[in-house]
């Protein structure tokens, strides 16, 4: 098949399985172009059967604003008609499936163009459901040939808050690439971080309010009073202040380390003996998969996605949002004890690869992809025309 897909380029959850499905797609013998305004940030610059296609933005001084979407549209066009492209596959759906849509009407009946639109969360959760982005973002769902969520939580937001029939979008959680992760594959440098006999605790993330990263030093200056450790941060955002300031007032500054944004998590989670996740909300987690495909157990929050990739007391634990004491006593118990944490690592290991591996993921969106490029007797997007209205359970956001 020949797929286009488009991504944001930064990082993130979304741009990251987009970037590594690609990569596993063309190992497959596809050929796969990515559009988007930047060469996606885990895309190798040379690979085989791999093409970048960059969306140039124009600027007008009648235009205020840069308008991308438009742009991507153009380019989503030009790329389709020249490449011969199956189908368009799009990661989180404001802008990108509305891009899609409108380059697929303007190939009209010169290619059967079919797109694949995939939610990842705050596309959902966030950003669609803003008053003015609402019907545009349903519109735009609706309108695609196939839809795609990475959790059956996100399934059901989406069937709430737009009023999608529940049997048009197919679950396809993200995945891993285990032989990454091995922590066999990298020399473990805890010495950089730690001293003799301490753990090395982290949090992964962008730092904005939603992962409540007070909560993460919380519970690890109550873990800290138990167990000798030390709490690496990786990632930046708007509430790293936050973070340092919950550091003082708890008096473990000089037992926290940030790092800042990284390429590659890793070889950091290598050496890793803990995550801690206590977010208000996440529509997967993925930082959660990668930390067990690393074999190591997380402590997260029973929110979101969390429980279908975190199971509570194997590879784990889970507690109510903002109980940082529950969270503490289960970071405990998996560190203070060698055996038990050991436990815990290989049913990470174990559930990480069999659940969500790429030998298990891939093909789930091959054979979705085969699907939609069939196509039913009725085109989904037509068929689904009449749900257009907005439905009296959804009534759009107050």
């Amino acid at each position: 098949m020949k797929i286009g897909i488009t991504c944001y380029p930064t990082y993130g959850g979304s741009g990251a399985i987009a970037t590594e499905l690609g990569i596993e797609l063309a190992e497959r013998g596809h050929e796969i172009h990515f559009i988007s305004y930047a060469q996606p940030f885990r895309l190798p610059r040379f690979m085989e059967r791999v093409f970048f296609h960059e969306v140039e933005m124009v600027h007008y001084p009648l235009f205020e604003h840069n308008n991308y979407s438009l742009a991507l549209s153009a380019v989503m066009h030009e790329v389709a008609l020249r490449e011969g492209l199956d189908l368009l596959h799009v990661h989180y759906a404001i802008p990108h499936a509305t891009s899609a849509w409108i380059a697929k009407e303007m190939l009209g009946d010169r290619m059967p163009l079919k797109i694949v639109t995939t939610l990842h969360g705050t596309d959902i959760t966030l950003v669609g459901q803003e008053r003015n982005f609402w019907e545009i973002t349903r519109f735009s769902i609706l309108r695609s040939d196939g839809i795609t969520s990475v959790s059956e939580y996100l399934r059901r937001e989406t069937v709430e808050a737009f009023g999608v029939p529940e049997e048009r979008i197919e679950v396809i959680p993200n995945f891993v690439d285990p032989a990454l992760y091995a922590r066999s594959r990298y020399p473990c440098r805890k010495n950089a971080f730690l001293q003799e006999g301490e753990k090395l605790v982290l949090h992964v993330s962008n730092f904005r309010p939603v992962k409540r990263v007070r909560d993460v030093v919380r519970v690890f200056a109550r873990l800290a009073r138990q167990v000798p450790s030390r709490l690496v941060f990786i990632g930046d955002g708007p509430d790293r202040p936050e973070a340092a300031d919950e550091a003082r007032l708890q008096g473990v500054t000089d037992r926290v380390i940030f790092l800042g944004k990284q390429d590659s998590v890793a070889e950091i989670m290598a050496c890793s003996d803990l995550l801690l996740l206590p977010s208000q909300n996440e529509s997967f987690g993925l930082v959660a998969l990668e930390a067990m495909a690393s074999g190591v157990p997380v402590i997260a929050s029973r929110a979101g996605g969390l429980p279908e990739v975190v199971d509570d007391g194997e590879n784990g634990f889970l507690a109510p949002v903002g109980d940082v004491e529950a969270m503490a006593d289960g970071a405990v118990h998996i560190l203070r004890d060698r055996e038990i944490w050991r436990r815990f690592s290989e049913a990470a290991v174990s559930s990480a690869a069999e659940r969500y591996g790429v030998a298990a993921i891939i093909p789930q969106y091959e054979r979705y992809y085969r699907r939609i490029l069939a196509g039913p007797d009725a085109d989904p997007a037509e068929a689904t025309r009449a749900a257009l209205p907005v439905p009296a359970a959804a009534g759009g956001p107050a």
